[in-house]
């Protein structure tokens, strides 16, 4: 045989598996392409929407005076924005059908607020008209709640300010768990270490078993829709977890979207924190009954009686100005 019959019956013998080698790098290009461009979308939409979050547009939306992270979030502005931005720059706004089909691959979206949560998915509930319909609704806002062996309950935020029940004294108490400490019989308000790790380690546990509840009743309704993935809960770090319940924001998780010959799953988060200048605390000398001024973070040597928004209300309420050595540092 001639050279040349060797060299045709080797590109006959190999050219198939070079085509196919050529076909699976192309489709995991693609793949690949279509994973960035939906962590883009999903990204771009909480980030939309977290910034949503902190927009306060009436006085009745301002940040509240004890807390950088207290304020009035507008959960339904926040979601249609979200779902725009998602639909936008996923290619299909104004194709309603590939909105709803984008939305049986979603099994829950979460808001988180200062003193509790959010969730919008898919329930079984009744509507107006008395009658029992399945669709996507926000659930009541669930409390960051938790209770010791010893019968008191502690209402917890994205800060260390809580709510308590004293059940020894059959009271409830607010304030700062700085504030309360050594005030109550409560033993977990008089531990910062310990109340710390307590809260967030509630705030998380809570989320992840609503989340855990809602996939499973997720799982059902794809199921019923013709949609074989198995829906579970997402792998996060416990750091990650912690970092995302710091702030109030939006949390979104996509799941089971065929790409290629494999799955597309992610979550994503945006918050919506607003930075403000510090509270201006009033503080009285027990000594003298003087009123003093100062920033919050100043370690003034008074008992603090009231909060103000700027200097000049606590001038106005009577109070002196403290100069604090942190106010030049």
């Amino acid at each position: 045989m001639k050279i040349t019959d060797f060299a045709v019956i080797f590109i006959l013998l190999f050219l198939p598996f070079g085509v196919v080698s050529d076909l699976r790098v192309q489709n995991q290009r693609e793949v690949q392409q279509l994973e960035m461009k939906y962590t883009s979308a999903l990204r771009t939409a909480v980030q939309d929407a977290g910034v949503v979050l902190s927009q306060n547009e009436r006085q009745e939306r301002e940040a509240g005076y004890g807390s950088d992270k207290f304020f009035r979030v507008d959960k339904e502005e926040a979601l249609n924005t979200f779902l725009h931005t998602l639909f936008l720059n996923m290619g299909i706004d104004g194709d309603t059908v590939a909105q709803r089909a984008l939305l049986d691959y979603m099994p829950a979206l979460m808001i988180l607020d200062y003193d509790g949560y959010y969730v919008f998915a898919s329930e079984s509930y009744i509507d107006e008209h008395g009658k029992a319909v399945q669709g996507p609704k926000w659930s009541e806002k669930k409390p960051y709640a938790y209770v010791d062996s010893a019968g008191n309950s502690v209402g917890f935020t994205l800060d260390n300010y809580v709510h308590a029940y004293d059940a020894r004294n059959h009271s409830w108490v607010e304030g700062f768990q700085k504030e309360l400490q050594g005030q109550t019989m409560i033993s977990l308000l008089n531990d910062p270490e310990a109340f710390e790790q307590v809260r967030r380690s509630t705030i998380v546990h809570s989320i992840q078993e609503d989340l855990g509840r809602l996939i499973n009743l997720h799982n059902e309704k794809a199921a019923h829709n013709g949609i074989s993935y198995t829906f579970t809960l997402p792998l996060i770090s416990q750091e990650e977890w912690y970092n995302t319940v710091d702030d109030v924001g939006l949390m979104a998780f996509i799941q089971g979207i065929p790409v290629g010959d494999r799955y597309y799953n992610n979550y994503g988060f945006g918050g919506g924190r607003v930075v403000r200048k510090q509270a201006i605390i009033g503080g009285v000398e027990p000594d003298t009954g003087m009123k003093y001024f100062y920033r919050e973070s100043c370690p003034a040597p008074y008992k603090a009686t009231e909060r103000f928004t700027d200097e000049k209300s606590a001038a106005a309420a009577g109070y002196f100005e403290y100069k604090c050595d942190n106010d030049y540092k």
